[in-house]
């Protein structure tokens, strides 16, 4: 009989340090071929999603522009959260299984800002949250306030079941976005293409230019991760469409 190892690894993730964890079935990636190279998936059946909250000390004093804690913040989770990926790998390769980390931000398609696979896609599907207005992932407690990586595998688990969006008529993150970029389009689910949701070129040029100022060494931004009423601490009274 074949071990369901869910609860276990979802015990050990929280023991490094990660703030969130969960499984996506990777059929519904392999359909539609959402993977650069397109057979990247193929010796895996499962992805497991890991996030590493950010700072709200750091996030809470940002207005309309990243600052240069906010980018080192970036670096710094990034490296986190990659360092806590190749120890999940390790688990699973000691159970006998096969694994391969995806790191948390390496771009592939510097025109889209693609990498191999869509962290939020894989943690919208493990059920870590829905997917904004923004593209971002917002999880219930979290919001925003987050970064990924994800870790293919085929170690038997159990995936989740996605969150509902409650995104609703709030349209916070559009109003904030400086490049104007955000289209403040609703979705049930999933939007079918990025373009859908934000004008890509428009976020594009304005990271470009984030990545200008001083004390900014990546083309960040993080606008609409503030903008975000979810995970606010004192979070004020909007609609969001429950």
């Amino acid at each position: 009989m074949i071990m369901d190892h869910t609860i276990e690894l979802m015990r050990y993730c929280k023991s490094i340090g990660l703030d969130l964890a969960g499984v996506a079935d990777l059929a519904p990636f392999k359909a539609e071929k959402a993977c650069f190279p397109e057979n990247l998936l193929d010796d895996y059946t499962f992805a497991v999603s890991v996030g590493i909250r950010l700072d709200d000390e750091v996030l809470n004093v940002m207005t309309d522009r990243p600052t240069p804690r906010y980018d080192a913040l970036y670096q710094d989770v990034n490296a986190r959260l990659d360092a806590a990926a190749e120890n999940v790998v390790q688990w699973i390769r000691g159970k006998g299984c096969k694994a391969l980390a995806i790191p948390a931000s390496k771009i592939l398609d510097a025109s889209r800002r693609h990498g191999s696979i869509s962290h939020k896609a894989i943690g919208h599907a493990a059920g870590l949250g829905w997917q904004g207005k923004s593209l971002l992932l917002v999880n219930p407690d979290l919001g925003p306030r987050f970064r990924l990586a994800s870790i293919l595998t085929d170690l038997d688990l159990t995936p989740g079941v996605p969150v509902k969006n409650q995104c609703g008529s709030c349209h916070a993150c559009a109003d904030a976005c400086p490049a104007r970029a955000i289209k403040n389009v609703s979705t049930k689910d999933r939007y079918a293409t990025c373009e859908e949701a934000v004008d890509l070129d428009k976020c594009n040029r304005q990271l470009n230019e984030f990545g200008k100022l001083p004390g900014i060494s990546h083309s960040v931004c993080g606008v609409c991760v503030i903008a975000c009423p979810f995970g606010k601490k004192t979070r004020k009274k909007l609609s969001h469409g429950k």
